[in-house]
């Protein structure tokens, strides 16, 4: 028995930020029973990226195991607007945005998370009832110093930059959220780690066995330095054509693959050990993010689907029309973005923003693999491409 929790606990630790505390960790592995794992999303966009899926991913282990998944939708509390990160109060949603996005969340993650064994609740299914004493109770439990000892409150503090009350009440909330759930583990970014202590504290304040946290990292953009963010331009989504999602991943520095390979793959550590050994020993990287973007796009669509966005990307990158050593090039642009030919210009890529237009002009140009037909296209930072002029000019640039 011992070495079973100890091969689960190598499981389910496999790509965390931190566990605490992990000896009670330890302690509920050891219960015997199914454990109620919680997760939280506010329902702030219509579509999910693989930003998200790291977090529905460490799900998905639990749920094979035999855990309890409460996939909680932030209905109620999507509408004060999670403060963390941000310098300036967020704009809380609407009941109907809310609702929406809701809808489609449910529909999405089924496709990582089994719907027969997955339990979706709404914070609203509580938080709705609670009446003004009850919220005073719940806000007695904690301190505006200690609230203020969070990073993001703390840098608006310091700077003179407003805090509204109802911002305070988001945390307390999201733990109150932990004692209608009696949660025995909560999952949650690096950067919630604030809010998933406070569970803890809140739980402890209403005489429940405090939760576990799990913090996951934040997954980098394809720019690999934002995190991925549909706001930013650098996210690839769940819901995207399988080309739109296998040109995508090939479009990720080498550097950055065994980030998603770490934090996105199905594959056990001795494969992926396997595999970086491969390369060290001389293994083209491109081969290897092949077989990521195959399994990420099988995940999503199919495998049939896999196989045949591994074609079309083969018989447009690989048949002799990109260098094995793809340059890479970062351009600083406006924020309202840069027409292409002055994007090819500034690479160089060509010399001149008239040669770029003739070029266009001739269809010679290519942005990963689609032949550019519109001169005037206007494209904006946040965002990774692989850019063809004829047959021996590329690179790879990340317009930031």
């Amino acid at each position: 028995m011992s070495l079973m929790i100890d091969e689960t606990r190598e499981q389910l630790t496999r790509g965390t930020a931190e566990i605490i505390p992990t000896s009670e960790f330890v302690a509920k592995l050891n219960l015997g029973r199914p454990l109620r794992i919680k997760a939280g999303f506010d329902p702030t966009a219509p579509d999910l990226h693989l930003g998200h899926t790291v977090l529905l991913n460490k799900l998905r282990q639990f749920q094979l195991l035999g855990h309890e998944i409460l996939f909680l939708i932030g209905d109620f509390t999507a509408m004060i607007g999670d403060p963390t990160g941000k310098n300036v109060t967020r704009k809380p949603l609407t009941r109907d945005e809310v609702n929406a996005n809701s809808q489609t969340y449910q529909e999405q993650i089924y496709k990582i998370l089994d719907p027969e064994k997955t339990k979706i609740v709404f914070n609203s299914q509580w938080l709705d009832k609670l009446t003004v004493a009850d919220i005073v109770h719940l806000a007695a439990q904690y301190t505006v110093a200690r609230m203020l000892e969070r990073d993001d409150f703390h840098k608006r503090y310091t700077s003179s930059q407003p805090i509204a009350i109802h911002e305070f009440l988001y945390p307390l909330l999201q733990g109150y959220d932990s004692v209608a759930l009696q949660a025995d583990i909560e999952l949650g970014g690096t950067d919630q780690k604030f809010n998933l202590l406070m569970g803890r504290e809140i739980q402890k304040a209403y005489g429940q066995t405090p939760q576990v946290i799990m913090t996951l990292p934040i997954l980098e953009g394809l720019d690999g330095v934002q995190k991925m963010s549909k706001s930013l331009g650098n996210y690839i989504g769940i819901n995207e054509s399988a080309n739109e999602i296998f040109g995508k991943i090939m479009s990720i520095a080498d550097n950055l693959m065994w980030r998603y390979f770490d934090l996105l793959s199905y594959q056990d550590s001795q494969t992926l050990a396997q595999w970086r050994a491969e390369i060290a020993q001389g293994a083209n990287p491109r081969d290897l993010k092949i077989r990521l973007a195959q399994e990420i796009v099988a995940r999503f669509h199919n495998p049939a689907a896999a196989e045949h966005a591994r074609d079309q990307f083969s018989a447009r990158f690989q048949h002799g029309l990109l260098p094995e050593d793809l340059p890479e090039i970062q351009l600083n642009i406006p924020e309202t973005g840069r027409a292409i030919a002055n994007i090819l210009r500034d690479s160089g890529l060509v010399e001149s923003t008239s040669e770029a237009l003739r070029i266009i002009q001739q269809g010679g140009a290519r942005i990963d693999g689609e032949r550019i037909t519109d001169k005037k296209l206007i494209l904006k930072p946040g965002h990774v491409h692989i850019f063809q002029v004829g047959k021996r000019r590329a690179a790879r640039i990340t317009l930031q």
